[in-house]
């Protein structure tokens, strides 16, 4: 047993996913505001005799899940841990991949929510595509660790929905850090926020527009068209233009020309790939609208998001590869939120190739995604279809990490991934369900049973009796 696990190990090392991307990506999607996050070193940990849902839709019962140097080595029944390792007794618990949350605000919009925080949404014009949601990160914000106490290692820090294009976001790490980039998830791609609906013509119904649908559509497709002549300026004459190249400078032949426009190498950088196109879209129609402007301008939308009617029309978004980061049941709250139904991510979720994504968009629910899913597992069956654990933790580590181009380093329990792990006290989808043990690249960030365990943001030093965990 010894003998195969070391050689397991040692591929494992060799052949795990370096943290960086291409080394050359398009100039539209380089990044001066580079991660410099680097994992917790920790000893190897073996959790021995749990059941595991492994996120690739299989579950093993009385297995051991080894990890170590920050990666899974290997899954299954009576694993030998390396001389060294921590033994976790899993005995009765669960073993699953960290939570993912594709869809957050926090840091953005922290708390305290203050005015001085409000720093989501760029509401000074429809298309703000310039702007970083990083650049206004606190991240202090206290709903990092209560996050972290509900199972949460990943998440994509968003702008807000006021835009038509509100600007790039971007996945973090859940660990402690004094700046943002101590936090940035390496080599993860940006995603563009996109808005449709009524948000972008309530905020600029009365400041010169959108102040209608057809405005909004309008005014996506003007910027597009301004991207692509951008995109020509900076492309070699001999690239094809249904997708874009290098410009030729960085081949180091003379580039053709043009000013640089931050907010056009954002959307330069969604045509060509590198950067990964999250909608805000509550209503089926508008989906569809916003799948054709995708195929005029060839570009990918990763996910909708909120999507209440994305139920309507789940065979169209499972044939184009299109995920639904899908709240549980919220709806009803403005008229595109009408038409929402209980059973919306399981619907989402059935076609072939579906991809449904639980997401919170809420500092409280980010703390409960695995409750969140429970309600929709409950709802399907009272309906007729019964989605079992190990289908549904899917929608909370593998199919999030699918959206934000993150999933060759984690959202499953596979060698070579990042150790990003969570051992619950019981069946997480149960209401009685708790995250015991915490570990982002192996590390053992969180523990409910160790306060020294139990992240607290320097802000909320002297506060009094605080300590960290889900409210």
């Amino acid at each position: 047993m010894l003998r195969p696990l070391t050689t397991a190990l040692a591929a494992v090392l060799l052949f795990a996913p370096a943290y960086a991307q291409d080394p050359r990506p398009s100039r539209f999607a380089e990044d001066p505001y580079a991660s410099t996050y680097v994992p917790i070193a920790a000893p190897p940990v073996v959790i021995t005799g749990a059941t595991v849902l492994t996120g690739t839709g299989e579950r093993l019962d009385g297995a051991d899940v080894l990890f170590a140097d920050g990666r899974i080595v290997a899954v299954g029944p009576g694993l030998e841990a390396p001389e060294g390792a921590t033994r976790v007794d899993g005995t009765g618990k669960w073993v699953t991949p960290g939570l993912i949350d594709v869809h957050s605000h926090l840091g953005v919009y922290p708390s305290p929510g203050v005015g001085a925080h409000s720093d989501g949404n760029e509401m000074t014009a429809p298309v703000t595509a310039q702007v970083w949601a990083e650049h206004s990160v606190w991240p202090q914000d206290p709903g990092f660790g209560a996050a972290l106490a509900g199972g949460i290692t990943s998440l994509q820090i968003l702008p807000g929905s006021a835009n038509l294009v509100g600007g790039r976001g971007v996945t973090l790490k859940n660990v402690a850090a004094t700046t943002v980039q101590g936090m940035k998830f390496p080599g993860a791609p940006h995603g563009l926020k996109m808005a449709c609906g009524e948000n972008p013509k309530r905020v600029y119904g009365e400041k010169g527009g959108p102040a209608t649908r057809m405005g909004n559509v309008a005014g996506y497709r003007a910027a597009f068209i301004e991207a692509t002549e951008y995109l020509a300026k900076h492309t070699p004459d001999e690239a094809p233009r249904s997708r874009w190249g290098r410009r030729a400078a960085d081949e180091g032949e003379d580039d053709n020309g043009g000013k640089r426009d931050l907010k056009l190498d954002t959307l330069a950088g969604a045509i060509n790939g590198d950067i990964l196109v999250h909608i805000h879209c509550y209503r089926a129609d508008e989906m569809a609208v916003m799948m054709d402007l995708a195929e005029e301008f060839d570009f990918r939308i990763a996910a909708f998001h909120h999507g209440v009617e994305a139920y309507k029309l789940s065979d169209q978004l499972a044939e184009a590869g299109i995920c639904g980061a899908l709240w549980a049941d919220w709806w009803g709250f403005k008229m595109e939120a009408l038409d929402g139904i209980q059973e919306n991510i399981a619907l989402v979720d059935r076609p072939a190739n579906g991809c449904a994504i639980v997401h919170s968009d809420s500092s409280e629910g980010i703390q409960r995604l695995n409750q969140e899913a429970a309600k929709v597992m409950a709802n399907a069956g009272r309906a007729g279809m019964e989605i079992a654990p190990e289908r549904a933790i899917r929608w909370l580590t593998r199919n999030p990490a699918q959206s934000m181009g993150i999933l060759e380093q984690t959202g499953t329990l596979e060698p070579g991934k990042m150790a990003d792990v969570v051992l619950w006290n019981g069946n997480p989808f149960s209401v009685y369900a708790h995250a015991e043990q915490v570990w982002i690249d192996g590390a053992r960030l969180y523990d409910r049973g160790d306060r020294s365990r139990q992240p607290v943001s320097d802000f909320m030093l002297g506060q009094g009796a605080v300590h960290g965990g889900a409210r």
